[in-house]
């Protein structure tokens, strides 16, 4: 099996797209990547909008590569709509009418509108599919965060191995997980591998310690009963004392961001966004020569902040 995170907050954006591939079966998993509007009262860095460019470069590459596209739930860091990424795919996408409000409904509605003249679209929700490669299973509706959260629900994916004996969970914005019951599911499922979004510590003052820290106990008893590597990041890598907050889930040298998990230097640009513009604002050094004036066009900001 070969797993390929495609975007992350470690490497620059908010994202969890991931290419997965068994046999001679590819799978794209949440093809979206988004930049906050507004972080520290700033809006994105240059660096932020240059990694934002790759990373839907690369997800445009590997969505020509894939047989099946999964999208987990109707957060804009987690779905494209332009159906030109989806054309001629099998399509599992959580159900547009079950356990499903507000924003999140409007989208999926317009986005099986969408996809439906150009792609086979099906309802994840407890979907099993088995190929002579591999086999697919979709949980129920899971909460986005801790149970009751306002952020509605979303669907895990299990990819199975029988060759290797490996199983990739894909865990989504779980958020640690906060919600026993998506603890539970996960150890259910066994995975080898296990992807999902840390607790949101960003936002630790207004959810309070004690939940992130039963995010950081969940991940840990998972790794126990299971004994499974882990790829943790998203929500976890906006803090900018992330290193520090999670040590105790670093130090079991089971858990990796995405960028660990691909061997390169961690990226968490949105994190750094008020040292950008600190070293963008400093003034340069004095030439005796006027400087001429750059204008440009203003860009149109990527949507997805707040706690998606």
């Amino acid at each position: 099996m070969k797993i390929v995170p495609l975007a992350a907050e470690s490497l620059g954006v908010r994202s969890m797209a991931t290419y997965v591939e068994v046999g001679q079966t590819g799978i794209l998993i949440d093809p979206g990547a988004t930049l906050a509007p507004s972080r520290f009262n700033l809006p994105p860095s240059e660096e932020e909008w240059e990694a934002l460019r790759r990373a839907n470069d690369r997800i445009s590459a590997y969505a020509a590569r894939a047989d099946v596209i999964f999208v987990s739930h109707y957060h804009e860091d987690h779905f494209r709509s332009d159906p030109a990424s989806y054309a001629g795919r099998t399509v599992l996408v959580k159900d547009p009418r079950r356990m499903i409000a507000g924003a999140q409904a409007k989208r999926a509605a317009d986005l099986w509108a969408a996809l439906q003249p150009v792609a086979r679209v099906q309802s994840a929700d407890g979907c099993r599919r088995r190929t002579l490669d591999l086999e697919l299973r979709v949980s129920p509706p899971l909460p986005h965060g801790a149970e009751g959260t306002p952020l509605g629900f979303l669907v895990v994916l299990t990819v199975v191995d029988p060759a290797e004996n490996e199983r990739f969970v894909f865990a989504s914005d779980v958020q640690g997980p906060l919600s026993a019951v998506a603890a539970a599911y996960i150890v259910q499922e066994r995975p080898t591998l296990l992807y999902l979004s840390g607790p949101p510590s960003y936002i630790e003052k207004e959810l309070g310690a004690a939940l992130i820290d039963r995010g950081v106990d969940n991940l840990l008893r998972i790794v126990a009963a299971t004994g499974c590597r882990v790829i943790m990041d998203h929500h976890a890598l906006r803090d900018t004392r992330f290193a520090e907050r999670f040590a105790r889930l670093w130090e079991t040298g089971s858990i990796v961001t995405a960028a660990g998990y691909l061997g390169v230097a961690e990226a968490p640009l949105e994190s750094r966004r008020n040292r950008a513009w600190a070293a963008a604002r400093k003034p340069g050094a004095k030439t005796g020569e006027p400087r001429a004036i750059i204008t440009r066009a203003p860009r149109k900001l990527a949507k997805g902040g707040s706690n998606a």
